[in-house]
């Protein structure tokens, strides 16, 4: 098995990721530190995080057991350093066929961000591993439903709109995986440094996983 079947495998094992984005580097690292500390073993910088390739470095060497990547990838230049600077996967907001292709020669992780059916179909026949659901639907759970009636061979991997009520409902629809945002990192409490908050809603979500049998 290579590497990067053994990074997709175990992210649709652990199935829940934490991204982080904020203007402010030692933020950022204190509040991804929370997350793990509560339980989340996916983590994702994105590269507007100021130090974010610094930080993708600094939590592979910190713990083994993470899986490390990269978001906002916008260009091949951005995915090349990731990769450079440990990222196991790269996600993008966007469907770029160059970045896919890349990812591909790169031998990583590729998921790029896709709304539509058409988007997402041609995503996976470039090479994308997952699809990123991106921005969210009105009706995550059954949109997914939906999209995968006809192409049931899709991991779509949603990271917008994704809560600790709905994320189990997202799952069961089909959802491969789901990623946390500001649902995990609050901007409030993120203001106040309030680290403890953020821990204790990392450990909910996970609790709440754990309990439901998904993983």
């Amino acid at each position: 098995m290579t590497n990067k079947r053994n990074i997709l495998t175990e992210i649709e094992s652990r199935k829940i990721s934490a991204i982080i984005r904020t203007d402010d580097q030692k933020l950022a690292a204190d509040a991804m530190s929370a997350a793990v500390n509560g339980g989340f073993r996916i983590v994702e910088f994105t590269l507007t995080t100021p130090g974010a390739l610094h930080l993708i470095s600094e939590f592979r060497r910190r713990d083994d057991g993470l899986l490390v990547g990269a978001g906002t990838v916008m260009s091949i230049d951005q995915a090349k350093d990731a990769v450079s600077a440990g990222a196991q996967f790269i996600v993008s907001p966007v469907c770029d066929p160059e970045i896919i292709r890349h990812a591909v020669d790169l031998d990583v992780v590729s998921i790029p961000g896709t709304f539509t059916a058409t988007e997402m179909k041609t995503a996976h026949e470039l090479g994308a591993d997952m699809v990123k659901l991106f921005p969210a639907p009105a009706d995550i759970s059954n949109f997914i439903s939906a999209i995968l009636g006809p192409m049931p061979y899709l991991k779509i991997f949603p990271t917008n709109g994704v809560d600790i009520d709905n994320m189990l409902s997202v799952l069961d629809s089909g959802a491969v995986g789901v990623g946390f945002v500001k649902t995990l990192f609050d901007p409030v409490d993120l203001h106040r440094n309030d680290f403890r908050m953020v821990e204790k809603r990392a450990s909910a979500i996970c609790d709440r996983l754990t309990q439901s049998g998904s993983v």
